[in-house]
């Protein structure tokens, strides 16, 4: 259920704000601002400054009613465009300043690292990729391209530094390379009744299937976690959750929930919540590398 408040609260932000977003203008922070935080509220309940998705505390509800693989098992659609509703955390995922970690639970060894963080540094040596690792690139703004590269693995490209990550039903493969993205087995994960539901009520939303995507990445290339050079190891795993909101208005959102687990750089793992609003085309999806190229 943690998760799912999580979700509540991150989707209570960003309707707020949607109306200032699509004007064009980032958002001045609102009720969303702060959610860069690393640990769990002292109360287990609602976060201080209205934000707070990036907290510790595992996902409720597991597997729950089951699950089941691919494109035939899918309980919604996530293909097509989406664009960024950055409602929160806009001061650190616009404006990554170097010193600048909100609350994430870095250790003293993640902080000698991170504060020695010089991207014209990372840039020369050919790593600029590290800020567009699998655990930061989905908290870039910008947009996402999602198809089905076959029945079992799902494809999503950034134009963000134009990353694809592969979502594998299936087991992913053995031989893959070592790279940011790393190595990503996916399951339907059908015990979850959804945001939508629990946050609409029965009259503020469409009816449709509930269940979440669940995504479990491994095998990382170390990068970074964050814009401004938080490290993370080889050790890390990034655990995902995608859930999909219908408004009756035939607007949809995907909302998306994270922790990135690594005890080498970290005291707890780290929570965050992203989202993102539909596109009827593709529309200023316009992919630009890491170097800017």
């Amino acid at each position: 259920m943690r998760r799912m408040a999580i979700v509540i609260l991150m989707l209570t932000a960003a309707l707020e704000i949607f109306a200032q977003v699509r004007g064009g203008g980032p958002p001045g922070g609102g009720a969303a601002a702060g959610a860069q935080r690393g640990g769990p509220p002292a109360d287990g309940g609602a976060f201080p400054g209205g934000g707070g998705a990036q907290r510790g505390g595992p996902p409720g509800g597991g597997r729950g009613g089951g699950a089941r693989g691919g494109r035939a098992g899918a309980p919604f659609d996530m293909t097509g465009y989406w664009v960024s509703v950055v409602g929160e955390d806009w001061r650190w995922r616009a404006f990554p300043t170097r010193g600048d970690y909100g609350a994430v639970p870095l250790n003293q060894a993640a902080r000698q690292i991170a504060d020695a963080w010089d991207p014209a540094k990372d840039a020369a040596a050919g790593e600029a990729c590290k800020a567009f690792a699998a655990p930061s690139v989905m908290r870039i703004p910008g947009r996402l391209h999602i198809t089905w590269q076959d029945d079992q693995t799902l494809k999503i490209e950034t134009d963000s530094g134009k990353q694809t990550r592969l979502f594998y039903f299936g087991n992913p493969p053995q031989d893959k390379v070592e790279d940011f993205q790393g190595s990503s087995k996916a399951e339907w994960d059908l015990g979850n009744a959804g945001a939508g539901g629990l946050f609409f009520g029965r009259g503020g939303a469409a009816a449709g299937p509930s269940g979440s995507l669940k995504v479990v990445t491994n095998r990382m290339k170390p990068g970074y976690a964050t814009r401004n050079g938080v490290p993370f190891s080889n050790n890390a795993t990034l655990t995902e959750y995608y859930d999909l909101v219908k408004e009756k208005s035939g607007v949809e959102y995907l909302i998306l929930t994270s922790s990135l687990d690594d005890s080498t750089y970290m005291s707890q793992p780290m929570w965050t919540a992203t989202h993102f609003k539909k596109q009827a085309d593709s529309a200023g999806f316009m992919p630009v590398g890491c170097d800017g190229k």
